[in-house]
């Protein structure tokens, strides 16, 4: 079995290499994942895929992919590796970020990339339903929620959405001795960070499933940052 799921992994990789090289003049014919492949993937073989995606996002070598053979591949299931969740900022699209195809990752936006019951409802039926093996929140830089957030911005439903992110606010200014302004990038660096880590842990907190599904070695609750200059995903410890 141990040497299956290499070869398995391998063959995955191979795939995203392949993309890689790709003319772009001729669509690459993929073939959508199944549920035995997916059963194989670990959470940490997900991982790397999404970073080598990243990687060939910010090459320039974004794999050119037959959308509409993989649109009708993909009717009657679905079995995606990951379930990301990301901000809605308009300048991140997901799939292209990890360079990920119909089918390949679930994704939930919301500005601030924080949980609520909904998004937490979504994680469990990506992951525990349909099999995704990696639960990942997107943060990024230069983020207008957190800035809004941070300069107490009251405007209609917006008010009531930046208190999900005051948390995170209220966490790094409580030690934190310049400007606590959305003016000062340092300080929104910290607070965009800090948020991503405490959306990690009210996921575990408030989602039984997905705590035991981590614990058990199912899937990996991870964080990331997007550097909006590069378009490269820093990874969380």
């Amino acid at each position: 079995m141990k040497y299956a799921a290499i070869l398995a992994f391998a063959c995955l990789l191979l795939a995203d290499a392949s993309a890689a090289l790709a003319d772009s003049a001729t669509p690459l014919v993929e073939v959508v994942l199944t549920q035995e492949q997916q059963s194989r993937l670990t959470p940490d073989e997900v991982l790397r895929l999404l970073d080598a995606g990243n990687e060939r996002f910010t090459s320039g070598a974004l794999t050119t992919r037959d959308h509409s053979r993989k649109v009708r591949a993909a009717a009657e299931g679905q079995f995606p590796k990951a379930m990301i969740l990301s901000c809605i900022d308009s300048r991140i699209p997901v799939e292209d970020v990890f360079d990920r195809g119909i089918g390949d990752v679930f994704v939930a936006r919301v500005a601030g990339n924080f949980e609520n019951t909904d998004i937490l409802g979504s994680m469990e039926y990506a992951c525990k339903v349909s099999g995704a093996k990696l639960v990942l929140v997107l943060g990024h830089e230069h983020c207008g929620a957190i800035k809004s957030a941070i300069d107490g911005a009251v405007l209609g439903n917006i008010t009531a959405m930046l208190e999900n992110i005051q948390p995170a606010v209220d966490s790094v200014s409580s030690d934190y001795e310049g400007p606590k302004t959305s003016d000062n990038p340092e300080f929104v660096h910290l607070v965009a960070e800090r948020n991503v880590l405490l959306t990690m842990e009210n996921i575990r907190r408030r989602s039984p499933i997905l705590k035991a599904m981590e614990d058990e070695g199912e899937i990996r609750i991870v964080g990331a940052l997007y550097e909006m200059r590069t378009g490269r995903v820093a990874f969380l410890d």
